[in-house]
């Protein structure tokens, strides 16, 4: 399925971090925080400024980003999970 985001939303989706088992204690995964690193899947056309002009977007497609904990609104495409956040909610673009 394809997914086009409008406006200045984006798709991302969260990189999990690698399970680093110490000691032999395993944590369960209602315990782990959500990771706050994402990469961009699909990216908007930008917001229109007071202007009317379209305002481009800072991220692009196969970005590395920060994101808060609870940013967006999680969804589900082709059983996969996905974030749906607006650019502004980006807190810096890794790389």
């Amino acid at each position: 399925m394809k997914v086009k985001p409008l406006a200045d939303r984006i798709l991302v989706r969260r990189i999990e971090e690698k399970e680093v088992k110490k000691g032999g204690i395993i944590i369960p995964d209602t315990a782990k925080e959500k990771p706050q690193e994402a990469e961009v899947v699909a990216v908007g056309p930008g917001a229109i400024g007071e202007d009317g002009k379209r305002v481009p977007m800072d991220v692009k497609k196969g970005d590395r980003i920060l994101i808060g904990k609870y940013a967006g609104t999680e969804v589900k495409i082709d059983g996969k999970e996905y974030i749906i956040m607006r650019e502004e909610d980006v807190l810096a673009i890794i790389g």
